[in-house]
This record gives structure tokens, sequence and C-alpha cells, in this order.
């Protein structure tokens, strides 16, 4: 599929889903290339299905790489806030034909798969001034 036509399917969904930014459509569809890249290489190369747990920790590693401490901001300006969104968004572009899925793939396997705010805000938080103290430093 061309981009051109990526982008009018995400158009058309976005105009009856209004729930998540099209660039949240854009940015899933480059984490998934990335997901089977990692995936390939640590399998040898051989290509195989993602499973929505390895999508949601695929998109996790690359939202960290690209956006760092933005991540948990970006993610929620895109109306992202679990997992699970993912799925909603995957299984829009599978519901539109772009991607497809096994018998046994299933919304459900994106449900609390991780915790945002523990897993793109906490890392980034300021640590409490007692971890710099004299007797902490020991």
């Amino acid at each position: 599929m061309n981009p051109d036509s990526f982008d009018q399917v995400v158009n058309r969904i976005c105009a009856v889903d209004e729930r998540y930014d099209p660039d949240a459509y854009f940015f899933l569809r480059e984490a998934l290339d990335h997901t089977v890249a990692e995936l390939a290489r640590i399998k040898d190369g051989r290509r195989q299905h993602v499973t929505g747990k390895e999508l949601s920790f695929g998109i996790r590693d690359y939202t960290l790489a690209e956006y760092g401490p933005l991540a948990l901001l970006v993610l929620t300006e895109w109306g992202l806030s679990e997992t699970q969104d993912f799925g909603e968004i995957v299984y829009n572009l599978i519901e539109a034909g772009v991607m497809g899925k096994t018998a046994s793939d299933n919304r459900k396997d994106f449900k609390g798969i991780y915790n945002f705010q523990d897993t793109f805000g906490r890392p980034f938080e300021p640590r409490h001034p007692d971890a710099f103290s004299k007797k902490n430093r020991r």
C-alpha cells in the first residue's frame, strides 16, 4: 500500500472514530515496522506474526526512543492512555483492510500490558531531594 492510500484510509477511519489523532495511526505503523525488525533480528531473521503483547512492548521501546521525556505528553495528545488504545487502532486498521490478523488474535491481547504513567512518565520524574543527600550517597 502506498503512503497516500494509507493516508486516505486513516482519514476515513478518523472521520468515523475520532478517539485518536491521525498521527497515532502513522506512529503505530512505524512502531510496527520497528517491532517486526527487532523481532526478526532476535529470531535470526525469521519474520513472524507479531502478537498484541509484542507490539505493545515494541511500541513502548519505539516511543521512548523517539520521544524520551515527552512520550507521555505526545501519546496523551494523540488520545492514547493505555495499551488497549493500541489494540483499538490496530483493529480499526484491520477492519479497513490495511493490517491482518490470525484467528487467535483478539482486541483483549492489548489490554493491561503496562501502565502508561509508570512506563512513560515515572522514569522522567525528578528524583526526591533526599536522594541527593550525603547520607544516601554511601
